[in-house]
């Protein structure tokens, strides 16, 4: 029986919440997460309402700005969104669709025919998770502005100026209350408009990422033709690309497909625009038209009834090597969640079945050449699928008959219990020896594996199974391949990625992840997958029989760190002194200041310049020249000292003006930074940063006592340099760069022995993100890998090359 009072329990303890307040409680319910694919869904959501007003016809230019400071800003030349008073509410329209939920013109079937708005929760629920958002509107030849905090507006709807054309703008900062990181990505933006490009013919979406001056716009004028032509532009097509469309009740269809040499699906699906990465009921009908025609021609032909023997080729066998696009736009859309990652009108099945066999139908019959092509393509793949099934059966009857026929160099363990057992798959010979040598045979499996595996990602399953190296991975795994893997037959509970720690082994591991994530993605979600982390330093000192491992650089930081916590002294000019942990927070905060350097110099802006700026004495110099539209001269004079001319440039446009400060260093050099810059928590933390260590160190110069000697320190960063300098007096520092440098009792003691070393858990939190990744940096296309490379090159640490 329960004794617990309930006497605490009554009408009080039922909470409302009021407005947007629901939002900022329970923000995944609305957008999904709170990590980095949530704060993304806040861009979305604005740019899709921008998307709304393209389809109904009135809109054909966004733009897309992502700040320094993490704020975007999303503009477009739609209607612009009414300012009258709402009817109901009694307060302007604006203000009901940034701070009501479910409120929008998307319930109004006159507003908006089709839409990938749904609950009409997405812009409020951007208001509500943003430190502030400012909508302006054009219409009727006025310009109007609100500003909002956290969701609660701050000002009335106020007229601005005058206005031509019309359109919205909306500037928002989310809220780092809400969001585990804010920062945004551009690559992941780049995909999406890309996408909203190519399904919407004629629009352009312009992206600029002020954070490294970089431009992107994005229009496709051949629409999802043109969408299939670039994603086949590094392969070698089969025939023209069919394209494709139909109404039917209401539901718009279109699709657009091309075959090529390689032997990998690839299907996109949209509904509304929206990305349905996990398909739904359009992909449903797709498939099955595209067999039913496939199947319904080969019937009519007699030579091909002939030569298939009777048989149907299956939906496998018609997808292979195929590219294809399929966008449906419908009145009322019902998505699995507000995430939108599945579509579930039942009705769209048979539309879309009904739209694409009759398109594709009466093409295979105007087009008989084109067809064979098509058909010749299928049927070689179900021949390649019989062989595939026959290789399966084969490495299947290996690894399940008998332990004798396990891959010759498996190192197997004793124990047959799959719970305590673990594989470690090692590169190379010579690492795999010492593995053997020094593990636990109880328990412990040794599979060495010579040279790169093959790139499962751009190889056919059954070339796939020819591999040597990748049979000796599921003949050892014992589960089998395919359709028939049978997980509870796993013979080891941890299988473990052994590489080195240099570009070689990166790649082998890319390339091991890339054959696991495509072929046993279960065996990943059940957490059996892991890489080993050895030590990438060795620390010894012979006089002392000191021996240390440590796993990165920041193990190595943390023990210089402890080094200097005893026997080093700091002394400034008004001798005051610094040691212990007094000194070892100084450096600490010398390291953050440097990784903010870094990072601007990642943005463009060059190590001096930002220096001279976290230096600069006013405390908040944006305030002053926002309001005066002037630099206040005692920057302009500061800056003068450091030799930078500093000018102001006033860029106006529909909705707003935009400053920016110009500097430029006596070599000419310009650096143009927009007024943001110094809302940036880049800038702002670094100049607490330094503003603490001024007031924490006092004047320069300094002096490191260490030991027997003591040397003179100028600056902040001279310091860091020569007090590790002083930490690391009397050790030697290893740098591994392979397990084979290591002898097998090291190994085992760093790597392998399950009471000292470090295991990373493979898992996958995004299965649409890491299929993407593989594709772009594993797949067939050049251009994307390039791209890839081009933007994050400033990002590369210290390379082994």
């Amino acid at each position: 029986m329960n004794t617990k009072s309930t006497s605490n329990y009554d009408a009080s303890a039922i909470t409302i919440l009021e407005g947007l307040a629901a939002v900022r409680k329970r923000p995944a319910m609305y957008i999904g997460s709170t990590d980095i694919r949530g704060l993304h869904h806040l861009v979305y959501e604005v740019v899709d309402n921008s998307i709304d007003e393209a389809m109904a016809g009135y809109c054909d230019k966004i733009e897309v700005i992502l700040h320094v400071d993490n704020s975007v800003t999303v503009r477009d030349n739609g209607r612009g969104i009414p300012v009258d008073i709402h009817p109901k509410e009694g307060i302007p329209a604006v203000q009901v669709v940034m701070t009501k939920l479910h409120a929008g013109g998307k319930f109004d079937n006159n507003a908006y025919k089709v839409s990938g708005g749904l609950h009409g929760v997405g812009v409020s629920c951007v208001n509500a998770l943003s430190e502030w958002l400012e909508v302006t509107i054009r219409r009727d030849g006025k310009r109007y502005r609100q500003r909002y905090e956290r969701g609660t507006p701050v000002t009335e709807v106020i007229e601005v100026g005058e206005a031509e054309g019309h359109g919205t703008r909306v500037h928002f900062l989310p809220d780092d209350q809400i969001f585990e990181t804010n920062e945004f990505s551009f690559d992941i933006l780049a995909k999406r408009f890309e996408e909203l490009a190519y399904l919407n013919k004629g629009i352009e979406i312009e992206c600029t990422d002020e954070r490294t001056n970089e431009v992107h716009v994005y229009k496709a004028e051949g629409g999802i033709y043109q969408f299939v032509q670039d994603l086949n532009s590094e392969k070698q097509p089969l025939h023209r690309i069919i394209e494709k469309e139909g109404v039917q009740d209401g539901v718009s269809v279109e699709f657009a497909l091309q075959y090529n040499a390689t032997y990998k699906e690839n299907v996109h699906t949209f509904a509304n625009n929206i990305r349905t990465v996990e398909g739904g009921t359009h992909l449903a009908g797709f498939k099955t038209a595209l067999t039913r025609a496939i199947n319904a021609y080969i019937k009519e032909q007699p030579d091909l009834t002939k030569k298939m023997k009777g048989e149907s080729l299956t939906g496998d066998d018609v997808r292979e090597g195929l590219t294809a696009i399929v966008s449906v736009k419908l009145p009322q859309p019902q998505f699995e969640g507000q995430t939108k990652t599945k579509l579930g009108n039942s009705e769209v099945t048979g539309i879309v079945q009904g739209i694409v066999y009759s398109s594709l139908s009466e093409f295979f019959g105007e087009n008989p050449k084109e067809a064979r092509l098509i058909i010749d393509k299928a049927v070689d793949a179900s021949r390649a699928r019989e062989a595939a099934r026959r290789a399966k059966d084969l490495v299947r009857r290996k690894g399940l008959l008998s332990e004798n026929s396990l891959p010759g160099k498996l190192a197997d363990c004793q124990s047959k219990d799959a719970a305590e057992c673990e594989i470690f798959i090692v590169e190379g010979d010579s690492a795999g020896g010492s593995a053997k040598s020094g593990r636990n045979p109880n328990t412990q499996a040794i599979l060495p594996l010579r040279g790169k595996i093959l790139n499962t990602e751009r190889t056919r399953f059954d070339r796939m199974l020819t591999s040597q190296e990748i049979k000796n991975m599921i003949t050892a795994m014992g589960i089998g391949i395919g359709d028939d893997t049978d997980y509870n037959k796993l013979r080891y509970h941890k299988i473990i990625i052994m590489t080195d720690a240099d570009v070689d082994g990166s790649h082998i591991r890319t390339l091991m992840l890339t054959f696991f994530f495509r072929q046993y993605e279960e065996l990943i979600r059940r957490g059996h997958l892991y890489i080993a982390q050895p030590p990438l330093f060795r620390v010894a000192k012979k006089a002392a029989k000191f021996e240390k491992y440590l796993k990165d650089e920041k193990a190595l930081d943390d023990f210089l760190f402890e080094r200097l916590s005893t026997g080093v002294r700091l002394e400034n000019a008004e001798g005051k002194s610094f040691a212990g942990n007094d000194l070892i927070n100084i450096l600490q905060s010398i390291d953050f200041l440097q990784a903010r350097m870094i990072e601007a110099e990642n943005s463009g802006i060059e190590r001096s310049l930002f220096l001279s700026l976290l230096n600069v004495k006013e405390e908040n110099p944006e305030e002053e020249i926002a309001r005066n539209k002037s630099i206040p001269e005692a920057v302009s004079e500061y800056m003068r000292n450091c030799g930078y001319a500093v000018n102001l440039e006033i860029e106006e446009h529909e909705e707003e003006e935009r400053i920016f400060v110009v500097f430029e260093n006596k070599s000419g050099h310009r650096t143009r930074l927009a007024l943001e810059f110094f809302h940036a928590k880049m800038y702002k933390t670094a100049k607490q940063t330094i503003q603490a260590l001024k007031n924490e160190c006092g004047s320069f110069p300094f002096k490191l006592e260490g030991g027997e000697s003591t040397v003179e320190v100028v600056d902040y960063f001279d310091l860091r340099e020569k007090a590790f300098t002083e930490a690391r007096k009397g050790y030697q520092i290893q740098r591994y760069k392979g397990l084979g440098e290591m002898n097998p009792d090291q190994l085992w003691t760093t790597t392998m022995n399950p009471e000292n070393r470090t295991l990373l858990q493979v898992n996958i939190e995004n299965a649409e993100s890491a299929s993407n990744a593989f594709e772009e940096l594993m797949g067939d296309r050049v251009e994307p890998r390039r791209d890839y490379i081009i933007r994050n090159a400033l990002q590369a640490g210290e390379l082994d090359i």
